[in-house]
């Protein structure tokens, strides 16, 4: 079973700034060669937000310029940095070992509420 892990959410002003975090209760994340970051806002689909694969990286047209996935072995860690952040950000926030749906295996994830 996949235990990733997502952390860093939290409340912040529109312009604002998070940096998620996505390590593994279980392993390396360097055993992973994709770890993907997807979303899910209230009322909406979830969708791919960004993703990480053998050094290359993908972005959702709507946070281009604004978001930056990267990845810290030693630290066992994938991040994604947001910066500019806007209300139709708000979202449940998950990270997974892929970079496509469908995927299953949803951890609790972290609340990103964007707000003034």
């Amino acid at each position: 079973q996949v235990q990733l892990v997502e952390s860093g959410g939290g409340l912040v002003q529109p312009g604002g700034s998070l940096r998620l975090s996505c390590t593994t209760t279980s392993g390396k994340i360097l055993d992973y060669h994709a770890i993907g970051w997807f979303r899910k806002a209230p009322g909406k689909e979830r969708e791919g937000v960004s993703c990480i694969s053998h050094g290359s990286t993908w972005y959702t047209d709507s946070v281009k310029g604004r978001f930056d996935i990267s990845r810290d072995n030693a630290e066992n860690t994938v991040y994604l940095q947001m910066n500019s952040l806007k209300p139709e950000d708000t979202a449940v926030y998950h990270c997974a070992p892929t970079c496509v749906l469908p995927y299953a295996d949803w951890g609790q994830g972290t609340q990103v509420t964007v707000s003034s």
